[in-house]
């Protein structure tokens, strides 16, 4: 295993679309002193250079393997290389985070186990939903008793994708599950013991053949057994021909309190809190308020503060402020920040090869049952 020089990790960024977010929350990492930019597109590359003031890029993964300063690889390209670049950038000495999922296989996810564990290296998937500000404060009253004993949970993922990339036409929307399911088995420490799943709609055969999937379904809704837990998890999974703006979210209730996601991506969670019956009366009584879930920065390392909300930057080396957008609950720092603090202690990543294979593999069995007419398919352990 390597070992972080003394001046600081060099972080490679791979993938400059949704990449590009992540530049400016490496450069403020006290344990980061270098990014480098992996990217083929020659223009956006130096775009993104220039704006951040980084000095060093290359074209593809290739290259940016052999370079001997490199001590870990983002990968956030397409979803079909996650799998084959992780494990390469394993397979060179390199510790690796990489975008959700983690693969698109059994296969590949076993492939993955193993090389993370012959290397050394490590590796994290950056799943955003367990970073979240709202599954952090959900998770901390669970944690407190606040909510109870929960009861059930329900996840959600509506995303049109027409006009996305040919990958992405036909995607079977279980294949990327992990953003709505991960926070019921990250929340009760736990696994999926069994799926069954029924597709709704149909697509029309471009569709289904333009990425070469041959997937019929437009959503994809499943419900999850977990391993000693007598929760189920309902989860729904829209990208195709869905009539509703994005949301990414969850919904989770407990024997004395229930949250529920806002009706826009972004706002107040609705939280229902029960009490006794009225005397004499039927039912419980249940008081309805709307609360925005707090940041919690005293869990996060100082520099990366700012990165929690919208914010505008000017960093050492750039020519100019620069406005940094801040999506997905705040996440996106609390996720650099475990990534290179797994590495500068020298542990395992909170969502390391296995848990990834753990939060990845329900949905490749759900999309099998709801090919299957709904019929039960039972999730293996990987390791």
């Amino acid at each position: 295993m390597t070992t972080p020089p003394d001046n600081g990790l060099c972080i490679a960024v791979l993938g400059l679309g949704f990449g590009q977010k992540f530049v400016p929350i490496y450069l403020s990492h006290p344990a980061v002193s270098r990014v480098v930019l992996v990217e083929p597109d020659d223009a956006r590359r130096a775009e993104v250079a220039a704006r951040y003031g980084v000095t060093q890029g290359y074209r593809g993964i290739d290259e940016a393997l052999l370079d001997d300063q490199i001590d870990a690889v983002h990968i956030l390209a397409p979803v079909p290389f996650h799998a084959e670049y992780a494990i390469r950038v394993l397979e060179a000495g390199k510790h690796c985070a990489c975008a959700v999922p983690a693969a698109t296989t059994r296969e590949d996810l076993e492939r993955l186990i193993e090389t993370e564990r012959r290397t050394g290296m490590r590796y994290m998937m950056m799943e955003t939903s367990v970073y979240g500000r709202e599954f952090r404060w959900a998770d901390a009253l669970y944690r407190e008793g606040a909510l109870g004993d929960v009861t059930f949970y329900r996840g959600v993922h509506i995303q049109n994708l027409d006009g996305f990339p040919s990958y992405w036409q036909g995607f079977p929307p279980m294949h990327y599950l992990t953003h709505a399911l991960s926070p019921a088995l990250a929340l009760l420490g736990t696994s999926v013991e069994s799926v069954t799943a029924h597709g709704s709609g149909h697509l029309d055969e471009a569709t289904r053949a333009a990425g070469g999937f041959d997937n019929p379904f437009p959503t994809e809704v499943g419900a999850f057994r977990l391993r000693n837990s007598d929760v189920i998890a309902d989860v729904q999974m829209s990208f195709f021909r869905t009539a509703r703006e994005y949301l990414e979210g969850f919904w989770l209730y407990g024997s004395r309190m229930g949250l529920e996601w806002p009706t826009e991506q972004e706002g107040p969670m609705l939280v229902h809190t029960m009490s006794g019956p009225v005397e004499g009366g039927r039912g419980n009584r249940t008081e309805v308020s709307e609360v925005e879930p707090p940041d919690k920065l005293d869990q996060l390392t100082e520099e990366l503060h700012t990165f929690v909300h919208d914010t505008v930057i000017q960093l050492p080396g750039m020519a100019e402020p620069v406005s940094v957008g801040a999506g997905h609950g705040g996440s996106h720092p609390y996720l650099v920040d475990e990534f290179v603090t797994a590495i500068t202690e020298g542990r395992r990543s909170r969502i390391d090869s296995v848990r990834a294979a753990e939060w990845t593999l329900p949905g490749m069995c759900a999309h099998e049952s709801a090919m299957s007419d709904g019929a039960r398919i039972d999730v293996p352990r990987l390791c």
